[in-house]
């Protein structure tokens, strides 16, 4: 059923045997995870420790681990980070299963997505500009000063107002429509129990961008679903998406994946690793003559984890 009781068409289609049950571990069903780099610069060591984490979990578990490189970003997305990317993970000592892919190739899948969530009436178009949204008084930040401001519900459409069709091509923000009131619960592997409101702690937020770009939260759970993907490792930072992810993967009738949101790795000064942290590529640390295995043992250490 969809998510407000409507019956959820199968539009999707999920690898032969894969099943995107979230049954604890030890997984029932054949282990699925995978590694999701943003090809807008190069590779650092916080990015490492979690593609480390995530491919130790997929080989431990003797599963599938998948490749996928998030190049949606059409200002910021390079080729030649994509390959970049493949390099560092190659000499950091992490493989994967099958042809690695990108997100610009699925684009037809998101579209059926967004189509089928339009059909349902889950999404209205919106018109405000981000600063129209962080000016409103009622719109606090939903996970910090990176997060998207808390979409206030007066800037909605009236409620009964029609839904105007989407067009061959998409040239105003789509947003999902959270339902009010509800509280959301899921236990995350390492931040554990997580509960937030829908409408209070998070809002309505954005499927589909006006430049006619499918947007990182539509895009992660169309592939998590159709994939067949059972656990997402990722950074603490993506705990607020989880939710939104989780709103829609349920709203295409997909049960979700179990979730791992590690630490974010810091520098000296405690700042989050950014991609302008230059000395901090694996690519410098390469460079450098730094040993691949002294980092994944120091991964190791830090989370806890037992050395190769």
């Amino acid at each position: 059923m969809g998510l407000r009781g409507e019956p959820s068409a199968a539009w999707f289609q999920p690898n032969p045997g894969a099943n995107v049950s979230s049954a604890p571990p030890p997984f029932s069903p054949p282990y699925v995870g995978r590694l999701a780099p943003s090809p807008t610069g190069w590779l650092h060591l916080g990015h490492a420790r979690t593609f480390w984490a995530a491919h130790r979990r997929a080989r431990a578990a003797g599963g599938r681990l998948l490749l996928r490189h998030d190049d949606l970003d059409q200002d910021r997305c390079r080729p030649e980070f994509i390959a970049a990317a493949e390099e560092d993970l190659r000499w950091l000592g992490l493989d994967w299963d099958g042809t690695p892919f990108v997100q610009t190739a699925r684009r037809s899948r998101y579209r059926a997505a967004l189509e089928h969530l339009h059909a349902a009436g889950l999404l209205f178009p919106c018109v405000r500009t981000r600063r129209d949204v962080l000016e409103a008084s009622s719109a606090p930040h939903e996970g910090g000063p990176d997060d998207e401001p808390v979409y206030p519900p007066a800037f909605r459409p009236p409620e009964g107002a029609a839904t105007p069709p989407l067009g061959e091509r998409i040239t105003v923000n789509w947003r999902f429509r959270v339902p009010d009131g509800r509280v959301l619960r899921f236990v995350d592997g390492v931040a554990g129990p997580q509960t937030a409101m829908a409408g209070r702690d998070f809002g309505d937020f954005l499927v589909w961008r006006k430049d006619d770009t499918p947007s990182y939260q539509l895009a992660c759970a169309v592939d998590d679903a159709e994939l067949g993907v059972t656990e997402v490792v990722r950074g603490e930072d993506l705990l607020r998406s989880t939710l939104r992810q989780l709103l829609l993967l349920e709203a295409v009738g997909a049960t979700a994946p179990q979730y791992r949101h590690l630490p974010l790795v810091r520098d000296a000064q405690g700042t989050r690793l950014a991609k302008r942290h230059d000395a901090l590529a694996l690519r410098t640390l390469r460079a450098r003559g730094a040993d691949p295995a002294a980092l994944r043992a120091g991964f190791a250490a830090e989370l806890s984890e037992h050395p190769e």
